[in-house]
């Protein structure tokens, strides 16, 4: 069984190291061949010769062969519609050449090439929903309701779930709203699996078992309360809210500090802070590469995950919440974003902030030091991480099914894989 993975993004983007390369690992381990196209900014001045070779020797020894296009920009509408028309080609080639079964289609730009490779071969079409793509544009307010842009990508949408031959979405409210009725296929039949945002649980395992105080005193935090916040800043997130949030906390407990965790311009959250009044020497504000993530959340003691709680969010499966519970942080998000509400009320693993206001702040402040008093609320949330969000038992295991029930053959090797 063969697979190409369709990929907007670049190869060397934290999206595509810590959610992409693990579940195509996951793949690779079952038995199936993975191909993966990128689509890489400034290709030929960003890459040099000797680094994209020393990057396909890596995948190739993790069973998966690397194909690369130049990303184009701007103009955007033009830029993106010849992005799709290169990647739709160079898919169908890649295809007939390897044998591909089955194109998987990240997203709905990605989805689009994969319509045509479809179209152009015969494969299967897995259309891997990573959200309401036109809805995100929407909420963001980078298009108006019911503009041209929202009503042809909708157009677009509507195709390209006609055109697939299986589904994967983040949530099970998005799987409501898509496929109202069904569980585990569509009205037609077509195979639909819900995967959430998984993590490499050993990577943060491994963490656990460092030293957590002696993690604080390298940080400059021993002693201190430590809200940590991991992710993106502005545009689909709640970057004001969450500093109005913060200082609340901050005069609730003098010992609370704030720890953000971002490659987004430290400028976003800076600035509020300050206007919030949050003194420079209380928060520290730094980038860290994926595989230092773990060590600092070591040192942290509770989650925050705040996103505006609009239509689209509905879709979403936050990686920080997965990532927060798998080293025993306790979260504090508000109300309405995927099934986020549902696992922390049920698994009591974290704080739901329904109101953006001082009271709300102050109250959610007094049950989540609450919870952390509790000496069984890391084990909790650990154990919440393993259950729900764990890469290779959750996201790889779904993922080989959907496989398994798109080609039809139980009889396959990643049955057994599947059943492990």
């Amino acid at each position: 069984m063969r697979t190409l993975y369709l990929c907007y993004f670049g190869l060397r983007e934290p999206l595509v190291q810590t959610q992409v390369l693990p579940y195509l690992r996951q793949l690779s381990r079952s038995g199936i061949d993975v191909g993966l196209l990128t689509f890489e900014p400034n290709r030929r001045a960003s890459w040099s010769r000797s680094e994209a070779g020393d990057w396909c020797d890596r995948l190739q020894a993790d069973g998966i062969r690397w194909f690369a296009l130049p990303y184009h920009k701007r103009p955007s509408l033009p830029a993106t519609t010849y992005d799709i028309a290169a990647g739709g080609w160079l898919a169908a080639r890649l295809v007939r050449r390897h044998g591909y079964d089955v194109v998987h289609a990240r997203a709905h730009v990605a989805a689009a090439m994969g319509a045509i490779a479809k179209r152009l071969t015969g494969c299967r079409l897995i259309f891997d929903i990573r959200g309401f793509n036109p809805e995100e544009y929407v909420d963001a307010g980078v298009w108006p309701e019911n503009g041209l842009n929202y009503r042809l990508a909708k157009r677009v949408e509507r195709r390209l779930l006609s055109a697939a031959d299986g589904f994967v979405v983040l949530t099970e409210k998005a799987r409501d709203i898509l496929f109202p009725g069904c569980s585990d296929s569509d009205s037609k039949g077509r195979p639909v699996e819900v995967i959430p945002c998984c993590v490499d649980l050993a990577r943060f395992e491994a963490a656990a078992a460092l030293p957590r105080e002696q993690i604080r005193r390298e940080l400059g935090v021993a002693g201190r309360r430590v809200m940590t916040y991991v992710g993106s800043l502005g545009k689909y997130y709640l970057t004001s809210e969450m500093a109005e949030f913060l200082a609340i906390a901050h005069r609730q407990d003098a010992s609370t500090f704030s720890l953000i965790i971002t490659q987004s311009s430290p400028e976003l959250i800076q600035g509020p802070l300050e206007k919030s009044g949050v003194p420079k020497q209380d928060f520290l504000i730094r980038g860290v590469r994926p595989e230092e993530i773990p060590r600092h959340l070591k040192a942290a003691d509770i989650g925050l995950s705040f996103k505006m709680p609009n239509y689209s969010a509905a879709a979403t499966s936050p990686t920080k919440v997965a990532e927060y519970l798998a080293v025993g942080l306790p979260i504090i998000t508000n109300a309405g974003i995927g099934d986020t509400d549902k696992i922390i009320e049920s698994d009591a693993v974290g704080v739901i902030l329904r109101d953006f206001h001082r009271d709300a702040y102050l109250s959610a402040l007094a049950e989540v030091d609450e919870l952390c008093r509790d000496p069984d609320v890391a084990a909790r949330c650990i154990a919440t991480a393993r259950s729900r969000f764990d890469l290779e038992r959750i996201g790889g295991e779904r993922y080989c099914r959907l496989y398994r029930r798109l080609l039809g053959s139980p009889e396959h090797a990643l049955a057994g894989a599947v059943d492990r």
